[in-house]
């Protein structure tokens, strides 16, 4: 990626993370709680870690699938193995978007981190 799509992504990155402060604030201008600022903050990077990895695993299975058809169509006779070890392939691939959301799921119901950082 050139370097302009890096630091539009950037920008989008910092704007979503201050935005937690300023958009859940009450309307009564008090500040934000530092539990509900951490929690703001956690929510936004479970939402960037799960979009990176269902991206990687799109791209994954695709090669994947792709590199399949290709060994499929030099040779047609090996077919049922193939076919066997791209499904099992495919579902170590599909198990990286799931434990990730496993970990999103704890981060975000759980929050084993609130007493260690907000006090």
């Amino acid at each position: 990626m050139t370097r302009k799509v890096w630091m539009y992504l950037l920008l989008i990155l910092m704007i979503t993370c201050a935005s937690g402060k300023v958009l859940a604030a009450e309307s009564s201008g008090a500040a934000m709680s530092d539990k509900a600022y951490f929690f703001s903050v956690v929510a936004a990077s479970c939402a960037f870690a799960m979009a990176i990895a269902s991206a990687v695993c799109g791209i994954a299975q695709s090669k994947a699938i792709a590199r399949a058809m290709d060994s499929i169509g030099r040779q047609p006779t090996a077919y049922k193995d193939i076919q066997t070890l791209l499904i099992i392939g495919l579902a170590l691939i599909e198990s990286l978007a799931l434990y990730t959301l496993v970990i999103a799921l704890i981060l975000i119901y759980a929050s084993p981190f609130t007493d260690l950082i907000v006090h």
